[in-house]
């Protein structure tokens, strides 16, 4: 058997040696066209953010999460807020229309400084696409209905324009998020043409992640605070004009000895008391409703931050044109066997 594979591997080569030609011209027309190709396709770069969100809510969700699926109900128990997003849902979030139409109007530049505007514009007016690409398009545009552009340019996330729309699905490919499940750090990766602009952006969507994070939990918090300040803001008008009362008439009469004067001097000051309590009662949970905004608040660790790559993530250049030029030498030689043996 291994006479009959070393017989036959040697009249393959005997074979394709017989045919110097053809390699001579399938492989360099290859190596040129696959060239001509991989050029076209513009560059682009890769940037990753990393964080960690504190522990401390997601162990006791993780616990509520198993209780749950056996029938048991402990969030009230181990003080876990229902309300809270769970970091697996991150990446909903972010893939959320709210989420990325808020990202168009965050300004840009480009790492040559050439380019300064705003990352819708960018994404709609300054990418470079295959020639390909270009001429699908063209002919695409050529029997598109022409639509007028609602909205005067403003961008509603509730009633998008085709444009917009279709600049909103771009950043599916753009803009990554992910979470690991085992210790929930998040990952966010940006690709763009631009390093800088890469950088930008990675470093934009983090914070953005964390203002949208943080103003869901902390929202009814504000709320009530802002409803306590309110009231403390009441309670302290009524204790001070209280107080200027009780003074002028005290001022006023200071002299006086009569019973009536005396009667309406401990009414006033009997106000004056109440509505000092009040005022009192009213700063402690003002003080209460701010530590409470405090406590909701989360807290991100950036493990590792943006930074501008300085190569670029991709294409692989001269692994296409490897890969094309293998594939083309293989397939010349099936070709060159096939009719040796017809």
């Amino acid at each position: 058997m291994e006479d009959i594979k070393q017989i036959d591997f040697v009249k393959i080569v005997k074979t394709i040696r017989k045919h110097p030609k053809a390699y001579a011209i399938s492989l360099p027309v290859a190596f040129i066209l696959s060239c001509l190709l991989i050029i076209c396709v513009p560059r682009y770069y890769r940037c990753t953010v990393t964080l960690a969100p504190e522990m401390s809510n997601l162990s006791s969700s993780s616990l509520s999460q198993v209780a749950s699926s056996f029938g048991f109900d402990l969030s009230s128990a181990t003080g876990a807020s229902s309300d809270a997003i769970l970091p697996e849902l991150y990446p909903d979030l972010v893939n959320s229309v709210d989420f990325r139409t808020s990202l168009f109007p965050i300004q840009v530049v480009t790492a040559d400084g050439t380019l300064r505007t705003d990352y819708y514009d960018y994404l709609l007016k300054h990418q470079s696409a295959p020639w390909w690409t270009v001429a699908m398009n063209w002919v695409k545009d050529m029997f598109k209905e022409k639509t007028s552009a609602a909205g005067n340019g403003k961008i509603n996330p509730f009633r998008l324009t085709k444009q917009q729309n279709g600049i909103m699905k771009s950043l599916e490919k753009k803009i990554e998020c992910s979470v690991d499940k085992k210790n929930y750090v998040i990952s966010i990766t940006v690709t763009d043409q631009d390093p800088l602009i890469c950088a930008t952006m990675a470093d934009s969507v983090k914070s953005r992640l964390q203002e949208f994070i943080t103003d869901y939990r902390t929202r009814k918090a504000r709320n009530d605070l802002e409803y306590t300040e309110k009231l403390y803001n009441e309670a302290k008008k009524k204790y001070t004009q209280s107080r200027q009362q009780y003074a002028s008439f005290a001022d006023a009469n200071n002299e006086l000895m009569l019973e009536s004067y005396k009667s309406k001097m401990e009414d006033l000051e009997n106000e004056m008391q109440l509505n000092f309590n009040a005022y009192s009662m009213m700063s402690n949970q003002l003080n209460a409703a701010r530590a409470k905004v405090q406590e909701r608040t989360p807290a991100f660790t950036t493990l590792q931050s943006a930074s501008v790559p300085l190569r670029p993530a991709g294409p692989k250049r001269m692994i296409f044109v490897a890969v094309v030029t293998f594939l083309t030498f293989i397939g010349t030689s099936i070709k060159i066997l096939y009719k040796e043996r017809a």
